[in-house]
């Protein structure tokens, strides 16, 4: 008979991927996944029935909680500027934390394992943020540049600003400030 199916366990399978997967790129082996979490490789599967299924669960499982984390606290009532500011600083202070994850993250984002169901649902974990970004370009020069173009030159400004933070800790307030009025300027 089956052993029944343990939060516990999957949730140690999905730690160790993070950390394998963050080591060894998406290609890692699923028993080098199996023996991090401390399950056989079996037992993997038997949470996930493929590795395509793994890694897609790992991503939504990301992009939720980074969503979550951005957003937590935001006043709607303050100015667009202070809004993307608190997004700002939630999103790199998310990022400096949670290294692992974010590398996790950029090999999963352009992984063919990753399916447009699972995207568009990883997606909306960021619609608050896009709506943001939306908002606070509309009298900019980017004003009729795509959206998705925009949010990359963001993002670029982003993961430029984190790298920075993480070579010179001392100096990572400054850094993030510096990124972030670059950024604003981006887009205002």
């Amino acid at each position: 008979m089956a052993r029944p199916r343990s939060d516990e366990r999957r949730s140690a399978i999905l730690a160790a991927a993070i950390r394998v997967i963050a080591a060894e790129g998406p290609s890692a082996a699923t028993a080098a996944i199996a023996k991090e979490a401390g399950v056989s490789n079996g037992s993997l599967f038997t949470y996930f029935g493929t590795k395509a299924d793994l890694l897609n669960q790992l991503y939504l499982d990301i992009k939720k909680e980074m969503g979550a984390v951005i957003l937590e606290g935001l006043s709607t009532e303050s100015d667009l500027r202070s809004q993307m500011l608190h997004v700002w600083r939630h999103w790199l202070r998310w990022a400096m934390s949670c290294s692992e994850k974010r590398r996790v993250l950029a090999h999963l984002n352009v992984s063919d394992d990753i399916t447009p169901e699972t995207r568009k649902v990883g997606h909306q974990a960021m619609v608050g943020i896009e709506a943001l970004l939306e908002r606070s370009r509309q009298s900019g020069a980017l004003r009729n540049a795509p959206l998705i173009f925009v949010a990359a030159l963001v993002n670029s400004i982003a993961d430029t600003t984190i790298d920075f933070m993480i070579r010179d800790p001392a100096n990572a307030g400054a850094h993030c400030d510096v990124g972030f009025e670059a950024a604003w300027k981006v887009l205002s």
